[in-house]
């Protein structure tokens, strides 16, 4: 399997997630931006037929699904630890 044939499943794995994902489930998102790649981590807050908005802590990112090469579902962030004394 040639590394184009890889990409391009890895981008239908990828658009699959985001299809199936509901409004609320925390992802993490990788798509061009660029020369590079960036990464969006957050809750999935809304959907269009072209994007998808990731609410991140930099605050809400919206990313084309032209541009998607792979996304993820995620855990919930650990609990704030207890400050030490």
């Amino acid at each position: 399997m040639s590394a184009g044939e890889q990409d391009a499943i890895a981008r239908a794995r990828a658009l699959g997630v985001l299809a199936d994902a509901a409004i609320g489930d925390r992802l993490v998102v990788r798509a061009h931006h660029g020369d590079g790649a960036q990464d969006a981590l957050g809750e999935l807050v809304a959907r269009t037929v072209d994007t998808v908005t990731i609410a991140t802590r930099r605050g809400p990112v919206e990313v084309r699904l032209a541009d998607v090469v792979a996304a993820k579902p995620v855990p919930p962030p650990p609990p704030p630890r207890a400050r030490r004394r």
